[in-house]
């Protein structure tokens, strides 16, 4: 009778044990998970901190002094994510290239070539437009960094949105239209007219607000229009 207490005991000890042991174990997981969980909020808060001091300087007089003083934390919080701006901007550009990426996407969807062009303008620009307003500092960076991990990346942004134009064109353009493009050099010079448009229009946008943002918008969509208009048939082909 004794010896089946001594066993029962400790089958109970065997079991306590493992039971203090996987909650242990799970506490050691719980830990790395919490400390990782903050090291992610504080990456996107030197981020977040970091496209600001770009919009506001640039990325050739920014520093990674001012990058902490817009976080609110120490130059050395920051470099323990981060050994120099040039790795800030590389991932924040990241970032936002795949932002960049899913606008585009939204902006070119083939039942837009449905639309008359009012409405199809509407919908390529109004996208791409919101995008670059909610995140300012992708013009910023992009055309200002000069690094070349992130110059690279956007040059094959650049192509490929001048493929994704010249497709639209190539679907929408009558070729016996006046001032149509009678090949494909000039289709392609057509398409690279519409993003220097595009390009540079966004940087007046973007330096403005309100009502005035939403003239330049109107203004922008009108010189499109005007542009492209006697190019492409009414309603356009499919």
């Amino acid at each position: 009778m004794r010896e089946t207490s001594r066993t029962k005991n400790t089958d109970e000890t065997v079991e306590t044990t493992a039971e203090a042991s996987a909650a242990e174990a799970t506490a050691a997981e719980a830990a790395p998970r919490r400390r990782q969980a903050r090291g992610e909020r504080r990456i996107a808060q030197l981020l977040a901190a970091a496209a600001g001091v770009f919009c506001r300087t640039g990325y050739a007089a920014a520093s990674t002094n001012a990058i902490a003083r817009e976080a609110g934390v120490s130059p050395g919080t920051l470099y323990q994510f981060f050994p120099n701006k040039e790795a800030i901007a590389v991932e924040l550009g990241g970032h936002l290239l795949q932002r960049a990426h899913e606008a585009h996407g939204r902006a070119f969807l083939p039942e837009n070539l449905d639309r008359p062009l009012p409405e199809l303008l509407d919908a390529v620009l109004d996208p791409v437009i919101a995008f670059n307003c909610e995140n300012p500092a992708f013009l910023a960076l992009m055309h200002g960094s000069g690094i070349p991990g992130i110059a690279q990346e956007h040059d094959e942004l650049h192509v490929g949105m001048l493929t994704r134009v010249e497709g639209v064109l190539r679907a929408c353009v009558t070729p016996a239209a006046d001032g149509a493009p009678a090949n494909d050099a000039e289709l392609t010079h057509v398409a690279t007219m519409v993003l220097g448009i595009v390009k540079t229009s966004l940087e007046l946008i973007l330096a403005s607000e309100g009502a005035e943002r939403a003239a330049y918008v109107k203004e922008l969509k009108t010189v499109l229009f005007r542009y492209l208009d006697p190019m492409i048939t009414t309603p356009l082909p499919h």
